[in-house]
């Protein structure tokens, strides 16, 4: 797993706690949304790069997702749309197995059909996070310092 370090959260923390709370989660998520950006930018990349797709409905179906709940905020990249489904089996490969129906994997019945060869895992999003993570961090921290700066004055080091 790849780790970064920032300087300054503390400060940062200290400072987003003198803000209303409604302030402080719009801005968090405004700037948890740009650095997601940046992830999703590069899976995209990712998954027309390795040949995994022919439509583009997964590329375009991958987005980013923001939520607020309970004081915390989050920002994900995902598979969305029809071909949503697809994504994990591109990222994780798939096993080699029998598609005879009624089929039961590891149970021995139904096994004398067709087999599937199965494929090797090509990751996309996880290696869109591990070489954009960086870039992420600076996005986030950009946008946190501009929302600050233009929308309440507060000049903040970076």
């Amino acid at each position: 797993m790849a780790t970064t370090n920032v300087k300054g959260l503390a400060e940062l923390q200290a400072m987003l706690n003198t803000l209303p709370a409604k302030m402080e989660r719009n801005i968090l998520r405004s700037a948890l949304r740009q650095g997601a950006n940046v992830v999703m930018r590069k899976a995209r990349e990712n998954i027309t790069a390795d040949g995994s797709e022919e439509t583009g409905l997964m590329r375009k179906g991958i987005k980013v997702r923001t939520q607020a709940k309970r004081g915390t905020v989050i920002a994900s990249v995902r598979a969305t749309g029809k071909h949503a489904y697809l994504a994990n089996w591109i990222e994780h490969g798939v096993q080699p197995h029998s598609i005879a129906k009624g089929a039961k994997a590891g149970s021995g019945k139904g096994q004398d059909g067709t087999p599937h060869p199965g494929f090797a895992p090509k990751p996309f999003l996880r290696t869109a996070l591990d070489t954009e993570m960086q870039a992420a961090t600076i996005a986030v921290g950009n946008t946190i310092k501009a929302r600050l700066l233009t929308k309440h004055g507060i000049d903040t080091p970076m």
